[in-house]
């Protein structure tokens, strides 16, 4: 079970619970029928707008053969990994020291800096003015920004990329 926590950790139990019955060839609506569970409960989990929980859980597990507990550890791991995202949503850079054009084919109240952390360096690394790439070193630390720039990205503004990079770090 630990080897598969491991790769499917953060994602909803009912992702995996979709792709299962898919595999096994069985419909949601009577599978739930089978466990005793109203079909709508067993779809709200499948599409991620209800948790699981523990005797669902169990019964499904039973019925499936899978390991006593492994939906309600995926659940745990689900729900760790969306409050993070919460706590990063509020961990933001200083936007105002961003021009728009420097994020032109997003809104740059929609990127999540964390998730996106590759993309945000490389970006103001490679097109930013003085102040952005100032406040991306404040925001991430030298270290994360070293660790996720790409040197081998567009040909286009590699010079330019190198130039930042040996100005500011």
């Amino acid at each position: 079970m630990n080897r598969m926590i491991e790769i499917l950790k953060g994602l909803h139990p009912g992702l995996f619970l979709q792709r299962e019955l898919g595999n096994r060839k069985l419909k949601s609506g009577q599978f739930a029928e089978s466990i005793g569970e109203h079909p709508q409960t067993l779809s709200a989990i499948i599409r991620g707008r209800r948790s699981m929980n523990t005797p669902l859980s169990l019964r499904i597990e039973q019925a499936l053969g899978l390991e006593e507990g492994f939906l309600m550890t995926l659940q745990v791991y689900y729900d760790i990994a969306e409050e993070k995202r919460k706590q990063s949503a509020n961990h933001l850079p200083d936007l105002t020291k961003f021009r728009s054009t420097i994020f032109w084919d997003t809104k740059i109240e929609n990127i999540d800096f964390t998730a996106h952390s590759r993309y945000v360096i490389n970006r103001v690394f490679e097109r930013g003015n003085e102040e952005e790439i100032k406040e991306i070193i404040r925001f991430y630390g030298r270290d994360t920004i070293l660790k996720n720039l790409n040197r081998n990205g567009n040909p286009l503004m590699r010079h330019q990329l190198e130039a930042n990079i040996e100005k500011y770090l």
